[in-house]
């Protein structure tokens, strides 16, 4: 590798690992349900609506606020967004109720989409957009990491000291990682003539865009009515204790890993045979669940495909959207974060109120009948759209 390349990649190193932390402050949440229900006096379906508050709340801000920053300087948007996340972790690790708690999850939620978006953005055009599957990828192993090491750290930190302890690791992390970002990360140069507002949101009278956003929503919608209950149907139909969830978590995070490296080699060819190849399965092991739950040999099987799913799924998405709004790379990643924010959402009330109607054993059915629907969609695309990006991208 030549000095310049070392060069280039750095940024998108230093960006993946300010990742880690955001995505983290997302997702920890999901191995923290049980106990922090517990301690704020909420039912776990209740709790469930604050990765639902989240999602949400970057499903509708984000891209007007990407669109409308996008214009200023990206390293103090990079580093601005990590000390948000750092307050409102601390913010989070002393909430005293679950509307204190609520706040604190809606002031990450708005900074997310532009972290996530401008640094695609920034990886794209540091790589070109022939290798747009392969930067973000690396941009995106901050999402793998922060499943691997973030989530099932904070269950670990959670059932050892609180759930609050996990909030406040987060915290300092955040802290770190925008001084370093302010001390390492060079000067990256705006575009000369940035598109209009206006301009940049055309993209959408474009059927075949609002087509992949909508099959992000579908996607993630799938992944999270099971994903957000993961740690319940661990503990409540498979009978593991906190610990031993923590350390699955991290497993399902670990094999996630051989996912977005797989999809980064294989989504340029077709971003979307790409995600009927890793959705359909997908759901059908989403059927098998809860049926082999109690079989903790099929049940890791099941796990582990789930997670190489999972994690090839996240770069996927974003790599077919920004594929298919090449003109404003920045905008349609925002999209598509705002689509799969949407789904987790919408995913986190569907797995809620399957668990308060029919209980936790039919969430799985659930959320193949949902990640079925996206492959439908998917098939649908693929048939009917032949996207032009600059250059000729396959669907």
């Amino acid at each position: 590798m030549t000095t310049a390349e070392k060069t280039s990649i750095l940024p998108i190193l230093l960006l993946s690992a300010a990742g880690f932390t955001v995505l983290t402050t997302e997702f920890v949440i999901v191995g923290l349900l049980p106990s922090m229900a517990r301690d704020l006096h909420v039912s776990v379906s209740q709790a469930g609506l604050l990765v639902t508050l989240f999602a949400f709340t970057v499903a509708v801000v984000g891209p007007a606020l990407t669109a409308w920053l996008s214009r200023y300087d990206r390293k103090s948007l990079f580093v601005s967004t990590l000390l948000f996340f750092g307050i409102s972790n601390i913010l989070a690790a002393t909430a005293p109720n679950i509307g204190i708690m609520g706040f604190a999850r809606f002031i990450p939620a708005l900074m997310l989409p532009v972290f996530w978006a401008l640094a695609s953005e920034t990886a794209v055009d540091i790589t070109g957009p022939e290798r747009a599957g392969k930067a973000i990828s690396m941009i995106s192993f901050g999402i793998v990491t922060a499943t691997i090491f973030g989530i099932p750290v904070g269950t670990l930190i959670s059932d050892a000291f609180g759930w609050r302890a996990a909030f406040a690791s987060i915290a300092v992390l955040a802290f770190i990682k925008a001084i370093a970002l302010m001390l390492f990360l060079p000067k990256v140069p705006l575009k000369k003539q940035p598109a209009s507002f206006l301009k940049q949101f055309g993209i959408l009278k474009n059927p075949v865009v609002v087509g992949h956003v909508l099959l992000s929503l579908l996607v993630f919608a799938g992944m999270f009515t099971a994903y957000t209950y993961l740690a319940d149907i661990l503990e409540r139909l498979a009978g593991f204790d906190g610990a031993t969830v923590g350390w699955i978590l991290m497993g399902f995070g670990g094999v996630g890993m051989i996912g977005n490296w797989f999809a980064g080699r294989i989504v340029d060819r077709s971003p979307l045979g790409a995600t009927i190849l890793f959705a359909a399965p997908m759901a059908v092991g989403m059927i098998l669940l809860v049926s082999i739950v109690r079989s903790h040999a099929l049940l890791g099987v099941v796990l582990a495909f789930w997670g190489i799913a999972q994690a090839a799924l996240f770069t996927i998405s974003h790599v077919r959207v920004m594929k298919v709004a090449a003109e404003t790379p920045a905008l349609g990643a925002s999209l598509n974060i705002s689509g799969a924010n949407a789904g987790i959402g919408i995913g986190a009330i569907i797995g809620g109120r399957v668990i308060d109607i029919n209980g936790l054993d039919h969430v799985g059915g659930a959320a193949a009948g949902v990640m079925l629907l996206a492959v439908a969609v998917a098939f649908f695309l693929k048939l009917g759209t032949k996207p032009k990006l600059g250059h000729r991208v396959t669907a």
